[in-house]
């Protein structure tokens, strides 16, 4: 690179990296080289918040709903009115807010644990987010005890 011009680009083989001698060897610890292989990969073996990183897609894990702030209305980018609420969420390595869009966000109330499957990690405004997306869930099974035990309070009333 010169500057912020790249200059020439040409693939650097793994062992090399890894190699003891090398002094780019520190470069496959960083932050930027993990979301690069997060984003490249696809996939997630996260199972914890901790285990998180931006960029991540597909991320199944359960989690125990702590906070959930007041839903707001907000016009995306494409112009279409939604309401968002940020739902913070922990298990037991760490906390993130889950943003919930429109309808996601029913059934659901603190101290809840749900199993949110499909999900994307990402950044906005500096503040990491798990985001369901149009094919992220709430997995129900988790939900239905305490949804059960609503109807039989009011079956008896």
């Amino acid at each position: 690179m010169r500057g912020s011009e790249v200059i020439a680009q040409f693939p650097i083989d793994g062992e090399f990296l890894l190699n003891k001698n090398n002094h780019l060897r520190n470069f496959m610890g960083t932050d930027r080289i993990h979301r690069y292989l997060a984003k490249k990969a696809r996939t997630v073996t996260a199972n914890t918040i901790k285990d998180l990183r931006v960029g991540m897609t597909h991320v199944n894990l359960k989690a125990k709903i702590l906070e959930i702030a007041e839903s707001k209305p907000v016009v995306t980018r494409y112009g279409n009115n939604v309401t968002v609420a940020k739902v913070l969420i922990g298990d037991e390595t760490g906390t993130i807010k889950l943003c919930l869009w429109n309808g996601q966000m029913n059934g659901v109330c603190v101290g809840d644990v749900i199993q949110i499957e499909n999900a994307q990690a990402s950044m906005f405004r500096g503040e990491r987010l798990l985001n369901l997306g149009k094919k992220g869930t709430i997995n129900n099974e988790v939900l239905k005890p305490r949804l059960k035990s609503i109807e039989l309070l009011h079956s008896t009333t």
